[in-house]
């Protein structure tokens, strides 16, 4: 039975063939703590393992780092502004573990704690939801100094850090993400060691990933005391759907294979209580150190699933001859789609069907309460020429594109509460440095003066109409396309 079978379409089409997405849905822009906010010194902020791993020659694309980033936290206020004039409903950051907690546990940073206090009081008074991210990669190095997410303990120094957070914030913040995207945390700062804190250890990988994923589950239970009617508890999980580039049967046993390393690595221990079936004899390591009632604590049932998509993966099997002289699928790889598609500056493929695919898949086969778009976006080679506009008409298709792939996936079902584009401001993009701008608002560093992009003001539009209203001296007929 399909979900159109099983569930009320929950969205309508009007007559020109555009979604209309319900009045309460939260549009949103998103960031992260190192990415935007600079003020690395500043406070009382400890050390993160990004501050280190960027001071290493080599890490980073021009030796760059986040000393600065787009300097939020002195623009916090100037940002908040955009946010409204853009008509946002909900903004999505990330709350710096090493500004709380600078040695990762132990004395709380008031400070720090305060920064946020001021912003979650600036959103509200906009009427933007403010939704939060506990961890978004930017472990203290107090911690890492301990073996990092190598060691169990730290899974229980997230949660404190969790209850420090909610106790200063939980009566305004109704939206809680406790990790985003831990398969990045685990499999690149451990396994390939391209994102901090550089290592390259697959056994390493392994273990680092269970233990985030028991600091997800007992973050929730320290969440949950601080539960009000109107709050929403989740995780956010980088997902892509895995298409095969040809029929061959190894192919279709590979894209099962690249489907459980990425995706169901942790969608199936959340959601099932259990590691996919092989996991670990698949990616050729021992199983980690679960103990008695770990997959309970991490299958603690959420509120939302946060989804984070960019594009697909296209994968084809690396075969070779057993000794029967038999063709086995023993590996797989990642393809380039067709010639003519059209890339990102990420080098990622443009691929809006993904999003719908995802998002029905998920819904099809863990059915989780709801969910919730916290990433989506696209890196292109923005330019400004002084004046008070920049164009990114590729971006502007890519976004155009995607929330009509947003609003299929809801005609068919799948319980979407809200979108947030990846990102508000251009900032640091990790091992990319900054090369590659995902804003919908330019960031020239130099000066850190923010201007509109015209995907930005496009999208402003976009969610103007679907209440019914337009900004001033902005057009826009509500087409996705």
């Amino acid at each position: 039975m399909s979900i159109r079978d099983e569930v009320k379409p929950a969205m309508m089409v009007d007559s020109s063939g555009d979604f209309v997405f319900p009045a309460d849905f939260l549009w949103g822009a998103a960031t992260a703590s190192y990415q935007v906010e600079g003020a690395t010194r500043e406070d009382g902020r400890g050390v993160s393992i990004w501050d280190q791993f960027t001071a290493i020659p080599g890490n980073v694309q021009r030796g760059e780092n986040g000393d600065i980033a787009a300097d939020h936290y002195h623009r916090m206020p100037e940002d908040v502004a955009l946010m409204a004039e853009l008509g946002l409903n909900a903004y999505r950051f990330s709350i710096a573990w090493p500004r709380i907690l600078p040695q990762g546990t132990g004395t709380v940073n008031e400070r720090g704690l305060d920064f946020y206090d001021r912003l979650v009081d600036a959103l509200l008074e906009r009427g933007i939801t403010p939704f939060v991210t506990l961890y978004h990669w930017d472990l203290p190095l107090a911690l890492h100094e301990q073996n990092g997410w190598v060691n169990r303990e730290t899974a229980f120094a997230f949660a404190d850090f969790a209850e420090v957070v909610a106790q200063r914030l939980a009566d305004r913040v109704d939206y809680w993400t406790t990790l985003n995207e831990p398969w990045c945390s685990a499999y690149l700062g451990y396994e390939t060691g391209v994102h901090a804190p550089g290592i390259r250890d697959k056994q390493a990988a392994y273990t680092a990933a269970h233990h985030l994923l028991l600091a997800h589950g007992l973050a929730l239970s320290r969440l949950q005391a601080y539960r009000r009617r109107s709050t929403q508890l989740g995780i956010t999980l980088n997902l892509a759907p895995v298409y095969p580039a040809n029929n061959d049967l190894e192919t279709l046993h590979a894209v099962e294979l690249a489907d459980k390393m990425s995706n169901r690595w942790f969608l199936d221990p959340i959601f099932r209580g259990k590691y996919p079936e092989g996991l670990f004899d698949d990616a050729g390591i021992v199983q980690p150190p679960i103990q008695d009632r770990d997959l309970a604590i991490i299958a603690t049932p959420i509120d939302f699933l946060g989804v984070n998509n960019y594009s697909r993966s296209l994968i084809r099997a690396r075969v070779a001859e057993n000794g029967s002289g038999e063709a086995v699928a023993r590996d797989y790889e990642h393809i380039a789609a067709e010639p003519d598609s059209l890339y990102t500056a990420m080098g990622w493929e443009v691929y809006p069907q993904a999003l719908t695919d995802v998002l029905v898949r998920v819904y099809r086969d863990y059915a989780p309460r709801s969910i919730i778009v916290t990433e989506n976006g696209a890196a292109f080679a923005d330019h400004w020429d002084g004046d008070g506009s920049v164009s990114d008409p590729q971006r502007l298709h890519y976004l155009s594109e995607h929330l009509q792939a947003l609003g299929k996936a809801r005609i068919q079902g799948v319980p979407i509460r809200g979108y947030f584009v990846w990102s508000l401001l251009d900032n640091f993009e990790w091992a990319e440095g900054y090369s590659k701008r995902f804003g919908i608002v330019y960031v020239d560093y130099p000066t850190q003066r923010r201007i509109i992009k015209d995907s930005g003001r496009w999208y402003a539009a976009f969610i103007a109409a679907q209440r019914g209203q337009l900004p001033p001296g902005v057009e826009c007929n509500n087409r996705t396309g």
